[in-house]
């Protein structure tokens, strides 16, 4: 037996079976297989590659992959995995969380069930050593599509709490003409914005559902995420009196899923308006900027994520925009 081998007490008597933890940089093909493999599985729209998984595995916050992740393997083939982590809301509860992703042949045999149950155990010994000042819950997330995993986390006591949707555009014509508002202006975007760009971004959200304040490794993540930071398509707008920024909208193409779908999308994302900029049709003129960018990119459709319940109404000026909601994906907590 090896140090790393883990006993769950819940694993289903499965011949070959066995449970063990995270072995370093190694696991990222396998971890890559298990989540596309999952995704397809479930009709979730995913592309990640080995390169992604170490990206994104390089500047984990409130994580320690060698302690908080868990692999599920047949036969000494890697058939799931699943990684737990902690985060504190604004004024709100500290929160324990989860992801996991298990092949489709080795589902609905008690797998996934006795790794949640060991997720669970190891993020009440992560909050054992958490100050008790505020509710400690735990908290899920599945797609739409995720249709078994939801069922999973309902029969473990998880409560849905927040719904979000997923808005498609399904054609970049005839978009709507939507100016700036007066003394605004959007300027392409230098290196030595982004960190302004990344504030403005941060305190603009800080009213909104779920908010906790990122972290430095959260900014450097975001900095080398090949996926999501394409500047070159970004609609930043100034205050040109102030100085500010105002408010911004950070398009990006995902091109490995493009391709993996045969489609020409482009996102419409990462939206924000600083409050001394709401309610004057900021968000929406530079959503329509966003939009025509994609179509000169060779974009044919866009897409986007919602908070179905945002204070701000930003549903309805998606769909002002052109967008349609397509799917609504569900968060879930229940009390640590």
């Amino acid at each position: 037996m090896t140090t790393d081998q883990l006993i769950l007490a819940d694993a289903p008597a499965i011949p070959g079976l066995a449970f063990r933890r995270f072995r370093g940089p190694n696991d990222y093909p396998a971890m890559a297989a298990a989540v596309l493999a999952s995704a397809d599985a479930d009709k979730v729209e995913r592309a990640d590659t080995v390169e992604d998984i170490a990206a994104a595995y390089a500047h984990l916050s409130n994580c320690d992959p060698y302690q908080d992740m868990i692999f599920a393997e047949m036969e000494g083939q890697v058939i799931g995995y699943a990684r737990a982590f902690w985060w504190e809301e604004t004024n709100g509860p500290r929160l324990y969380g989860f992801v996991g992703f298990l092949v489709p042949a080795w589902r609905r045999q008690g797998i996934g069930r006795a790794m949640l149950r060991w997720l669970e155990q190891r993020l009440r010994q992560i909050a054992a050593g958490h100050p008790a000042d505020r509710p400690l819950l735990f908290q899920g997330f599945a797609e739409q599509q995720e249709v078994g995993l939801a069922a999973l986390l309902a029969s473990e006591g998880y409560q849905p709490v927040r719904y979000f949707y997923r808005m498609v555009r399904p054609t970049l014509d005839h978009i709507p003409d939507f100016p700036l508002p007066a003394g605004i202006e959007v300027r392409p975007v230098l290196p030595e914005h982004y960190r302004a760009i990344w504030d403005a971004d941060v305190e603009a959200f800080q009213d909104h559902w779920g908010y906790a304040p990122p972290t430095e490794e959260d900014y450097q993540a975001w900095l080398s995420n090949k996926t999501f930071f394409q500047p070159h398509l970004w609609q930043v707008a100034w205050d040109v009196a102030a100085g500010q920024i105002a408010g911004q909208v950070r398009t990006f193409i995902d091109h490995a899923q493009n391709e993996k779908y045969q489609r020409q999308r482009g996102w419409t994302e990462f939206i924000s308006v600083r409050r001394p900029w709401r309610r004057r049709g900021l968000a929406r003129a530079l959503i329509v900027r966003s939009l025509r960018v994609q179509k000169e990119q060779g974009m044919a459709e866009s897409a986007l994520g919602a908070d179905s319940e945002n204070l701000s109404g930003a549903t309805r000026v998606y769909e002002d925009c052109g967008f349609r909601v397509t799917q609504r994906n569900t968060a879930f907590r229940k009390p640590l």
